[in-house]
């Protein structure tokens, strides 16, 4: 999926088409359990797999490469410009 589109030269803001926003909201919400499987993989009495580990964090990025992809392959992308974006 991700072969399409161009490499980032700028931050990407959660932005652009209604299912790019979507899509980025659903990658804050995967980054968000993420920290927690990690957080609850270092307490000694839990049990977590690095797979699943593995999966949340790659969860997030497919999320990431999903939204680009939704704004025309990166083409609608809304970067980031330092102080421009207010």
């Amino acid at each position: 999926m991700n072969a399409d589109i161009p490499p980032l030269d700028s931050f990407v803001l959660p932005a652009g088409s209604a299912l790019a926003t979507h899509l980025h909201a659903a990658r804050t919400i995967a980054r968000r359990a993420e920290r927690l499987i990690a957080e609850l993989s270092r307490k000694p009495d839990e049990i977590v797999s690095a797979p699943a580990l593995a999966y949340a964090n790659r969860l997030s990025d497919h999320l990431f490469v999903a939204a680009r992809r939704a704004n025309a392959n990166g083409a609608d992308d809304v970067k980031w410009v330092p102080g421009g974006n207010r």
